[in-house]
């Protein structure tokens, strides 16, 4: 995400947690361009027409609205974003799912994890790995949020994460093989960690 209006973006944060709402509509304008960017490049090769990058916006900032707003910081905000841009991703790509009763598969295009053969992956099977992931190793699970789901820089994640930046390099690159791994045809990986 830009750095820019950061300090904007949380003097808004605290006074929408402290019942502004006017503060949330401000805050809601200047963080929709970036979030519906990160939601494009989110629905990028899923063939799905109903669901655009502002639908996925509005869905995940009506979730965010029906939470307790308690934001320490901007990229506090950010992380929740990125957390209910993948759950309402993953609730369309169920029902989805369901409504085809079991048949074809929602993917989309895996750019930021970079999984080789085949290029793209079932949203929902992306989401019950990171859950296996989590439960190897929650940091790498949820550096893979932030940065796939919530398009944040590793400065940002280091700060969400309150960890340096090269451990959040660290965690997203053991985390991607690992992905590649559980996701793709192949070998595990060498290590007994993810």
């Amino acid at each position: 995400m830009p750095a820019r209006s950061t300090g904007e973006i949380t003097t808004l944060l605290r006074a929408w947690s402290e019942g502004d709402a006017a503060a949330g509509d401000r805050l809601a304008s200047l963080v929709y361009t970036d979030l519906r960017r990160v939601a494009g490049a989110r629905l990028r090769g899923a063939g799905s027409p109903t669901l655009s990058p502002s639908d996925l916006v509005h869905e995940a900032f009506v979730r965010m609205l029906g939470q307790e707003p308690r934001w320490a910081n901007r990229a506090h905000f950010f992380a929740v974003a990125a957390a209910m841009i993948r759950r309402v991703l993953v609730d369309h790509a169920r029902a989805r799912r369901a409504r085809k009763r079991g048949g074809g598969a929602v993917r989309i295009e895996l750019t930021e994890i970079d999984v080789a053969s085949p290029p793209d992956v079932d949203l929902v099977a992306l989401d019950q790995a990171l859950g296996e992931l989590a439960a190897l190793d929650a940091e790498q699970a949820r550096v893979v949020e932030l940065r796939y789901f919530g398009g944040l820089s590793f400065e940002e994640i280091a700060e969400v994460a309150r960890t340096s930046v090269s451990t959040a390099k660290r965690d997203w690159a053991s985390a991607r093989l690992w992905l590649r791994w559980r996701l793709g045809p192949g070998d595990p990986p060498n290590s007994a960690t993810p």
